[in-house]
């Protein structure tokens, strides 16, 4: 169960980053409220998570779906670069997160 929280608090890390950059964009109380659910569940998540994971591996790998999935979203949903070495970057950052858990 803690595993399950744990790619939750991820998810709903990327959600919050996307309506940060929403934000920047239309200044709307929906926008606001929506982006402090995200870091609420996603930290209520975390915590959770760190009852039972490690902190280092549960830390690495909610900032490696947090980093990984904002940069996937700007990319696909806000125009950012579709470079070939920021995927390659992208790509490692979750491997690394992998092998981490893979090792603990």
């Amino acid at each position: 169960m803690a595993w399950i929280a744990l790619i939750v608090a991820g998810f709903c890390e990327v959600f919050g980053v996307a309506m940060m950059n929403k934000w920047q964009y239309e200044k709307k109380a929906t926008i606001m409220l929506s982006l402090i659910a995200g870091f609420t569940i996603s930290f209520s998540c975390l915590s959770y998570a760190m009852n039972t994971i490690p902190m280092g591996t549960a830390y690495a790998i909610w900032t490696g779906i947090g980093a990984s999935g904002g940069a996937l979203i700007g990319i696909f949903f806000f125009g950012e670069s579709k470079d070939w070495k920021r995927i390659v970057f992208i790509t490692m950052v979750l491997s690394a997160a992998v092998g981490l858990k893979l090792v603990s």
